[in-house]
């Protein structure tokens, strides 16, 4: 065009580094280029700067903004409009205002008459290329529009991370209001926890747990297993622990808050196979017993002051929904000492495999805890993690997700007395 002189690309060998400096950014063979103008002698020029084919696959013509508007609706994949002039309904600013409010993925180069004044506010970001005057250089004008396209694709590159970005950090605020906060009303017990969930970039799954203390000193827990590990797993688990909470609040005993879990599991999962492990423990004020209440859930450890270690494995009944109503739960009462200490965990720790045809299981764990017994309660439970993690790795890591709990009075906060 008039006044330019820029390196034509009318070589066999210009056409291939153009089209291959294009293919490296964009899909350019279902490119359409969309010129709104009023003068045929300019529609004519663009034409013949812009053969479909190589870089533009097609070329529509439109007189209107609202022509144009209505054949740019439908469109799928790339679109760069060009805005020409003689424009007698709309100045070229409110053209442009109006294709960025229906299209916002556009790239739109305009074309102005020499010596136009709008230029300069044109191109303070809301278009990605500008020609001035008039010519017949085929190079200038796709070499604009292959600059445009790359300013427009940078562009919604950005906008598109930027959004991501911010569902996530949005999401992350989500979930972590939705983890659990154990209710403790002081220091004399202690609830050391490691929440890792299977899902990548996720704070929940389908492991649950919450520690409540009540005012009458006593300590309840609760740990679980929604079968799964998708998201509609982890929003089970959270009705699941809201649930388990309420029922404490409410005096509900071991039995009957696995009870009102296995109905509110039967009503808000979405498929029938879905089932859950669950594991309630219920602390004595007295600091002398626990009464554990298992729905198809494994054994614990018992972790004692001198070192020792030790596999307990509780009466287990039937899983929360495998066979709804069944109830088949039992109390086992477990004597602990002050200084004893109970540590839960779901599957997930144990499953994980340590060679190609075997798992940690119960008797690894084992042999773990009693590697790292010397060690307090977050530590403890931590070296556990990291260890079957570490020997996992070579099969895949832990695949399933990870809820481990370490329980127990604090030894140097001695009860009141009755009565004081």
């Amino acid at each position: 065009m008039r006044d330019r002189k820029p390196r034509r690309r009318g070589s066999e060998q210009g056409d291939a580094e153009a089209d291959a400096d294009v293919g490296g950014f964009f899909p350019c063979r279902d490119l359409t280029v969309l010129l709104i103008s009023e003068d045929e002698r300019e529609v004519s020029a663009v034409r013949h700067m812009l053969t479909p084919g190589r870089l533009v696959h097609a070329l529509v013509w439109s007189r209107t903004v609202n022509e144009a508007v209505c054949l740019l609706g439908p469109r799928e994949g790339l679109v760069c409009v060009l805005v020409g002039r003689c424009l007698s309904e709309h100045t070229p600013t409110e053209v442009v205002r109006r294709i960025r409010q229906h299209v916002p993925n556009a790239a739109l180069v305009v074309i102005n008459d020499p010596g136009s004044s709008a230029r300069a506010t044109l191109l303070g970001g809301a278009v990605e290329g500008y020609v001035d005057g008039e010519g017949d250089d085929p190079g200038e004008l796709a070499h604009v529009v292959w600059l445009a396209l790359q300013r427009r694709y940078v562009e919604t590159v950005k906008t598109t991370l930027e959004a991501n970005a911010l569902a996530a950090r949005e999401n992350a605020s989500f979930e972590r209001g939705l983890l659990p906060a154990p209710v403790l009303l002081g220091d004399d017990f202690t609830a050391a926890s490691r929440y890792e969930p299977g899902r990548s970039h996720a704070l929940l799954s389908g492991d649950f747990f919450d520690v409540v203390q009540t005012e009458d000193s006593t300590v309840h827990v609760v740990l679980g297993d929604v079968s799964g590990h998708g998201a509609a797993e982890a929003a089970l688990a959270v009705h699941l622990r809201v649930a388990w909470r309420t029922a404490v609040h409410c005096g509900k005993t071991q039995i009957e808050q696995l009870g009102i879990l296995e109905k509110v599991l039967v009503d808000e999962r979405a498929d029938d196979d879905t089932y859950a492990t669950v594991v309630s423990l219920v602390f004595s004020p007295e600091r002398t017993s626990v009464r554990s209440v298992s729905a198809g859930h494994h054994g614990l450890l018992l972790r004692g002051p001198f070192g020792d270690v030790r596999w307990v494995e509780p009466q287990a009944g039937i899983a929360l929904g495998l066979f709804p109503g069944t109830m088949d739960w039992a109390e086992t009462e477990m004597e602990i000492s002050a200084r004893d200490s109970v540590v839960l965990f779901t599957d997930g720790l144990i499953e994980g495999k340590t060679d190609a045809s075997a798992r940690l299981g119960e008797e690894g764990l084992l042999e773990l805890a009693t590697r790292y017994a010397h060690l307090p309660s977050q530590q403890f439970i931590d070296a556990l993690v990291a260890s079957a993690a570490s020997m996992a790795s070579p099969f895949g890591g832990l695949a399933d997700d990870v809820a481990v709990l370490h329980l127990g009075w604090n030894p140097l906060k001695v009860p009141r007395p009755c009565g004081t």
